[in-house]
């Protein structure tokens, strides 16, 4: 065999045995840490609308970066036994699930160590209205608020409190910052008397007051509001944000503020993620 015909061949097998011992690292390394999939409705205030159209964006951006894949769906049937095996963490982006089945497989799901995120509308319930209070697991027990008691109007920033700098979705946050744009919620119950709760943000006292109106219940004056927390029992997460401000008064439906961003609250929201996504409580 010529002299160089032989160094080829030997270049060839050289190269053959790289791939075949590197190949699994790279393989690996470029693995989904893990996978998320996205439930929302999108069809009941423009607003939140406009903050699922956001959040269909932002969240693929974050997860080629950060290394995990990210579905979306519309299709409320898909939360089953089945469908949820194939994922490490479900997104509430706007609502809830209605169906007795559906309701039955997120809380087995959670109750055998899936996780979830959910955001703002996720929590509302109110009896009477479309979303009644008539699934006591997940509005007593899971996120212990119970039901919507009021809100602030129209979406306004807050300066916003860390109360738990120790949490991997807060311990890269400041004392303090200023959030996006939201329409804030309270609750019905104290979340500061449930011991299965823990709250890691809330809005600091020098956010008051809170809302421009025009209505004065819509304006908060004092008090004591949580916006971010836990439940020690399960692995999840909720935010109150989402809600983006909207030109309702012209008619044009222009988003007006949006609740990405933001790049502190961002990253409050992907430590939860990569929190979520860790397997570990």
């Amino acid at each position: 065999m010529p002299f160089s015909t032989l160094r080829a061949a030997r270049a060839v097998l050289s190269l053959s045995f790289f791939l075949v011992i590197l190949f699994p690292v790279f393989a690996q390394k470029t693995r989904p840490k893990f996978k998320v999939i996205a439930f929302y409705t999108g069809k009941n205030d423009q607003a939140h609308i406009s903050y699922m159209h956001e959040a269909n964006k932002f969240f693929p951006q974050i997860a080629s970066k950060y290394n995990f894949t990210y579905d979306s769906t519309t299709d409320w049937s898909k939360l089953n036994a089945e469908f949820l095996s194939k994922y490490q963490i479900v997104l509430f982006l706007d609502t809830r699930p209605e169906k007795h089945e559906q309701r039955a497989a997120f809380q087995k799901y959670m109750e055998n160590g899936g996780a979830w995120m959910g955001f703002h509308f996720a929590a509302f319930a109110l009896t009477p209205s479309a979303f009644n209070q008539d699934w006591d697991w997940y509005h007593e027990k899971f996120l212990g608020s119970g039901q919507y008691a009021s809100n602030t109007w129209r979406p306004t920033s807050a300066v916003l409190r860390v109360e738990d700098k120790k949490h991997p979705a807060t311990k890269n946050l400041p004392a303090t910052f200023k959030s996006s744009p939201n329409e804030w919620y309270r609750w019905e119950n104290d979340l500061r008397k449930n011991p299965d709760i823990k709250i890691l943000v809330s809005i600091d006292s020098t956010s008051f007051p809170l809302g421009t109106g025009p209505k004065p219940h819509e304006i908060w004056h004092s008090g004591y509001y949580p916006v971010v927390w836990t439940n020690k029992n399960y692995k999840m997460i909720y935010l109150n944000m989402g809600h983006n401000d909207i030109d309702y008064e012209n008619k044009t439906n222009k988003t007006l503020s949006y609740t990405f961003a933001n790049k502190i609250q961002n990253q409050l929201i992907i430590d939860g993620l990569l929190w979520l996504g860790s397997g570990k409580k």
